[in-house]
């Protein structure tokens, strides 16, 4: 992909692993100038930001971050804008799920699924926004979920968490375009560690979820998921804003029939 993100500097949650690392990844191959990895996992971390520095040559640094920590994310930020000068790109991907019933929710079920992939997103876009403002450009790229737009059973929590990062992206999208600012959901369907652990211990799931991807496979979070965010973080995504990327194959046009496991 060439240089389309040389001078750029870039911030991903979660991007020691799965789709964040996909991303990271893909970035460096785009020629960003620096990046920021910031999650709890401190090996994973500081092992992908030392691959960047030694594949890529790039100033690739880790950061110890809880995202459900306000505290926590709003240092992430302003130890990005401290290391490069500026914040070009912020890619919020740290999040989880877990399979539960509806009525088996309690308060504080919800409000940690709301702290992780909402809360931690909207901490970070609001921290972001001064420094995107005052440079008069910024790349913002949150991480959805298909589980939310196709109303997935059992992740109920997840899911009207994901959907409310997908509002609060389109909301900032309108307010913050005239600043330079776009705003965009990548909704991604990849392979990534937790994936390959959940399919090995249930291989008739894989078999029956891969037979509903129109293309005929699952994704790869450097090869499929990493290139669309390049192009929103790039030049070529600049008319690119308050949009939602579907990269599942072709799963969200009829959805996919998935239902974990719960205890009833």
């Amino acid at each position: 992909m060439g240089v389309l993100l040389e001078g750029r500097f870039a911030l991903v949650t979660g991007g020691g692993q799965g789709v964040g690392q996909g991303v990271v990844r893909a970035f460096a191959d785009a020629g960003v100038s620096g990046v920021v990895i910031a999650q709890r996992n401190r090996d994973q971390g500081e092992a992908e930001a030392q691959h960047l520095r030694d594949s890529f040559g790039i100033d690739a640094h880790y950061i110890a971050t809880d995202v459900t920590r306000r505290a926590d994310v709003e240092a992430m930020i302003a130890a990005t804008i401290d290391r490069f000068g500026r914040l070009d790109i912020l890619v919020n991907n740290a999040g989880g799920s877990f399979a539960k019933r509806i009525e088996q929710h309690s308060d504080e079920d919800m409000a940690a699924a709301l702290d992780l992939n909402y809360w931690s997103t909207f901490w970070a876009m609001r921290a972001a926004f001064p420094a995107m403002k005052a440079q008069g450009y910024g790349r913002i790229i949150n991480m959805g979920s298909l589980n939310g737009v196709n109303a997935h059973m059992f992740t109920v929590a997840y899911n009207v968490s994901k959907e409310a990062v997908r509002a609060l992206s389109r909301t900032a999208a309108v307010e913050w375009g005239g600043h330079g600012i776009t705003v965009n959901v990548i909704c991604p369907s990849s392979m990534s560690p937790a994936a390959i652990a959940y399919f090995d211990a249930n291989p008739e799931m894989k078999t029956r979820l891969l037979e509903q991807v129109p293309i005929g496979r699952f994704g790869d979070a450097e090869q499929d998921i990493g290139p669309a965010a390049v192009f929103l973080a790039s030049e070529g995504g600049r008319f690119t804003n308050g949009n939602t990327l579907f990269l599942g194959g072709g799963t969200h046009i009829n959805g996919v029939s998935w239902r974990p496991q719960v205890d009833d």
